[in-house]
């Protein structure tokens, strides 16, 4: 039996700029990412046949793995040679899709990770993170942007670039575990209830990279600032900076606001909020709110009835609890 864990992010700044259509065409892209204690758990076993069973939302019992109809566990096992006798259960902790923490690729990652550990091979989190990209947008021509695999597979807080030869560096930001607890006590997260397809947005905005190219070009900026305010550790600072790439994303495609969600932001900052953005492609899911941590029942009773949050940031990416029989 393996069990994997691995974490969902939360992206502070530079989203949009992992978009191939924009790194490869304007020198690179680059975001600022943190992986936060929120997890799905890989539990993957031996079958006493050769058959497989996967239980998630739903349940699956197929005897080949072409008969899977959960994509990303048939194309995971595909890639790692595991494709018979075997159980795999997936548990999230928070609703599995739409939310905008990236939970498609930390699924992805965390896949690989148990299926590789299954046939008793380990992959370094660069090695997972590429082998999800791959999945994902080769194979499945999903996800068209290339942070979530990283942030689940590294893990921590990271400043991310694009290259325009599709290459990743991953650049860790130094911060004790003292300032990671002290970013994160200025974090929330809410819940919209509104759940959407992040495929449809990012096809959006790849089709409007040049003319929003200036405005991106200012969210790559911001994610330079971003991790230098991080590193200064201003949190007010990091908020208005928050607040400006919130307003600049609105701007590159429709549907990535709505009245709705317009003024539950503006009711937190009216709260004592610093900034804040609906996490991931936009339309739904969380909205992270930073704010001073005395202003914190302020701000979730100003966005009431939306269920709020805690969040701290992870320092661990995908790893591996247990091997056993």
């Amino acid at each position: 039996m393996i069990i994997t864990r691995t974490p969902l992010r939360i992206s502070f700044a530079g989203g949009g700029t992992d978009l191939p259509s924009f790194y490869r065409e304007y020198g690179g892209g680059a975001v600022v990412s943190a992986a936060i204690d929120r997890y799905i758990h890989v539990l993957v076993n031996d079958k006493f046949d050769r058959s497989i069973r996967v239980a998630y939302t739903r349940t699956e019992n197929v005897d080949h793995v072409d008969r899977l109809q959960h994509a990303l566990v048939r194309e995971a096992m595909r890639a790692t040679g595991v494709t018979e006798a075997i159980e795999v259960h997936t548990i999230a902790d928070i609703p599995s899709e739409g939310t905008g923490l990236g939970s498609s690729s930390t699924l992805t990652v965390g896949l690989l990770n148990a299926f590789h550990a299954y046939r008793g091979t380990l992959r370094d989190p660069r090695e997972l993170a590429e082998e999800a990209c791959r999945i994902e947008i080769e194979v499945l021509g999903g996800t068209l942007g290339k942070q979530d695999q990283y942030a689940a597979a590294f893990g921590g807080l990271h400043y991310f670039e694009f290259r325009p030869d599709d290459t990743v560096r991953p650049a860790p930001l130094p911060l004790t575990a003292s300032d990671r607890g002290s970013l994160s006590d200025h974090l929330s997260l809410f819940y919209t209830g509104i759940t959407r397809t992040a495929q449809g947005i990012l096809r959006q905005q790849e089709a409007r990279t040049g003319e929003n190219a200036e405005a991106l070009r200012r969210l790559r900026a911001l994610a330079a600032e971003t991790r230098d305010a991080i590193l200064a550790r201003d949190w007010a600072g990091l908020g208005a900076q928050l607040d400006e790439g919130w307003r600049i994303k609105r701007g590159l495609s429709p549907g990535i606001s709505s009245e709705t969600i317009d003024a539950a932001y503006a009711r937190a900052r009216a709260a004592g909020a610093y900034g804040g953005k609906i996490t991931g492609a936009g339309g739904g899911g969380f909205l992270l709110v930073l704010h001073p941590p005395e202003r914190s029942a302020q701000v979730a009773q100003a966005l009431s009835p939306w269920t709020r949050m805690p969040v701290r940031i992870s320092p661990e990416g995908s790893r591996i609890l247990f091997v056993g029989r």
